[in-house]
């Protein structure tokens, strides 16, 4: 009884809840600076448990469709931006022009990496 999603819906959306968790795994303890190193790294383990759930699947279906390469940097885009609305909703960062800027940099690494020069 599977949802018969086209291929780039299945692994985006995979991509983007793992990167979800990976998120909160990597990042979600900065606001907890008095919790034991070693309680927030058995936590990010069990976070990362979840990433890794939805991340391996959306590799496994993405690929051929996508190339390996292109999986990657669907999966940084995705992290990238993730993490900017992580971290301004949740740690309170601002997101200055630089961000911006940077960003832009990489989606435009991204459109080259998804076009056949020849």
């Amino acid at each position: 009884m599977g949802l018969n999603l086209p291929i780039p819906v299945a692994t985006i959306g995979l991509l983007l809840a793992s990167n979800v968790f990976m998120t909160v795994a990597w990042y979600g303890h900065l606001k907890f600076k008095t919790a034991p190193l070693v309680t927030v790294i058995f936590i990010s383990w069990g976070i990362a448990f979840f990433e890794y759930l939805m991340q391996v699947p959306a590799n496994r279906i993405g690929y051929g469709y996508f190339s390996a390469a292109q999986l990657k940097t669907i999966q940084e885009v995705i992290s990238l931006s993730v993490f900017a609305i992580f971290s301004w909703l949740y740690l309170g960062e601002k997101i200055g022009w630089q961000h911006g800027v940077g960003f832009s940099l990489i989606c435009l690494g991204a459109w080259f990496i998804f076009h056949d020069f020849g």
